[in-house]
């Protein structure tokens, strides 16, 4: 089968959750995705966040792909390294190859060259696409991504049609109905409605800080049951680790700004029950970009909780950015159906039962003071907490 089938066998391998940043050969690829009527498309701000996307899918069961340029696997590399090959997510890469050969642009011209380098440090496997292997090599990354419980790599050149970029059949033509294009993701694959929102209570001018981050910690955590929890890193997870270990917490150890990214994916891939972030205002300040991504998707069993000291506490408390910058005024422009802001414990309780009870996408934000305690470091491996984690979601 030539460079026409790469949808259909992708989808007859079972790969049903997409996530990417566009380039212009893939172009036809993306396009039939947006407008197809089974498989789930995301655009992500970044590459890295579409690796985050594609963790929290594989988490809720599904079977990812990540569409990236070469120049987004420069951006994914702490992903991969430090979420998707140490926990063992994994993800099929559909990485395009420009600066092929030198033949390209100039921006392009270095990063095609070490493109196959920078797979082979990572070690994750790849092939490089042919229209006479396709079907081979699709069928080969499916057994390869399963067998290793990690990404792999499909490449994609140029020169593939006489357009310069890889082509398949429209979607009419491959069997499927074809249709316009979706005015949005959420319209296509049942998620919030996204222009819906309620009446959102008048934001505080000023947030004083009462309580520890600890204190404030305990109590979300207490209220949680079944729901699934993405910790992000830190001494959050460590702190909430001395609260409650849950099979369904998913510790973050590393990937920085990465929990919001899984939220989302677990949230999109399986709405229900309700999927819990529980961030810091370091960890969102480095993935800012998911806010308008929550917005225009709007999950609704979404809810994300920022707790903002504004500091970076892990590194000695150097003053963060949310200082000067408020982060619930960010989520609330970026179209969250409800914002709430809170500083004591009564207020952190009733905004969170609130949540867990209606839809979302939800943004809590709590102000807590600078103080730490003393807690142990997660014991579980990362293969023990990926493990219980997605079993814990499968049985919700």
């Amino acid at each position: 089968m030539g460079g026409a089938g790469l949808l259909p066998l992708l989808e007859a391998h079972g790969f049903d959750f997409f996530a990417g940043v566009p380039c212009s050969l893939i172009e036809a690829l993306i396009r039939d995705l947006e407008s197809h009527p089974r498989l789930p498309y995301v655009a992500a701000v970044r590459e890295d966040v579409a690796v985050g996307m594609a963790a929290g899918a594989w988490l809720a069961g599904r079977r990812p792909v990540v569409l990236m340029q070469n120049s987004g696997l420069g951006t994914s590399l702490n992903a991969l390294a430090s979420l998707s090959l140490m926990y063992g997510l994994p993800a099929l890469l559909v990485v395009t190859w420009r600066g092929y050969r030198g033949k390209d642009a100039p921006e392009h011209i270095l990063m095609g060259e070490i493109t196959p380098t920078l797979l082979d440090l990572l070690g994750v496997p790849y092939r490089v696409l042919s229209d006479a292997s396709l079907a081979e090599d699709v069928a080969w990354a499916a057994s390869e991504m399963d067998a290793r419980q990690a990404p792999v790599a499909l490449i994609v050149p140029p020169g593939l049609t006489s357009e310069g970029g890889f082509a398949y059949l429209p979607t009419a033509a491959a069997g499927l109905t074809a249709r316009s294009r979706p005015a949005s993701p959420q319209k296509q694959h049942g998620a919030g409605d996204a222009g819906a929102r309620t009446d959102m209570p008048a934001l505080p001018d000023v947030l004083v800080p009462t309580i520890s981050r600890l204190a404030a910690l305990e109590v979300v955590v207490k209220k949680l049951g079944r729901e699934p929890a993405i910790h992000a890193n830190g001494y959050m997870c460590r702190e909430s680790f001395s609260i409650a270990d849950r099979g369904e917490n998913f510790y973050m150890i590393g990937s920085m700004g990465l929990a919001s990214a899984i939220g989302l994916g677990l949230a999109m891939a399986r709405p229900a029950p309700k999927t819990v972030v529980l961030d810091g205002d370091g960890n969102l300040l480095m993935n800012l970009g998911i806010l308008p991504m929550v917005g225009a998707l709007a999950p609704a069993g979404l809810v994300h909780c920022v707790f903002d000291n504004e500091v970076y506490g892990s590194t000695g408390n150097q003053i963060s950015p949310s200082r000067a910058s408020r982060l619930d005024r960010l989520a609330a422009a970026a179209g969250y159906r409800r914002v709430i802001s809170v500083t004591e414990p009564a207020a952190i309780a009733a905004a969170f039962d609130e949540m867990l009870d209606s839809p979302g996408p939800h943004f809590l934000l709590a102000k807590v003071t600078t103080d730490e305690a003393e807690v142990p470091r997660i014991p579980h491996t990362p293969q023990a907490i990926r493990d219980r984690f997605r079993r814990h979601v499968a049985a919700a």
